[in-house]
């Protein structure tokens, strides 16, 4: 699958596009991330990435990770989707997910960017 990434500066937003106008439905994994998916073929279409170029910057500590916290707010069919989505192909390439556990009894789904859009040029 191949996919077409577009950065506009102006708004600090990368679009990645997997389907190039397919209809998709949103899911919003937190402020920053917002995935678009075709439901019926269970694959995803579009990412979006906002303030790409503060989440996409190394810090001291390494690269930021956030959590999924819009996958909360989903039905369990809406979020195992997004979830199995974000671990394979080709969202893997963009995006690194794992599971932050503060307490035994809970688990935070994160995510941390790893595309570079420089290679876009």
């Amino acid at each position: 699958m191949t996919s077409v990434m577009r950065y506009d500066a102006i708004s600090d937003t990368l679009y990645i596009s997997f389907a190039s106008g397919e209809k998709a439905t949103g899911i919003e994994l937190n402020q920053h991330l917002l995935l678009r998916v075709n439901k019926m073929e269970r694959r995803a279409v579009g990412l979006t990435i906002f303030d790409y170029s503060i989440l996409a910057q190394p810090t001291e500590a390494g690269m930021r990770s956030l959590p999924l916290t819009g996958l909360d707010a989903l039905s369990d069919d809406l979020r195992d989707l997004a979830l199995e989505l974000l671990l394979r192909p080709p969202l893997k390439e963009f995006l690194a997910v794992s599971l932050y556990t503060p307490f035994q009894a809970q688990s935070v789904p994160i995510a941390t960017v790893i595309v570079d859009a420089r290679k876009t040029a």
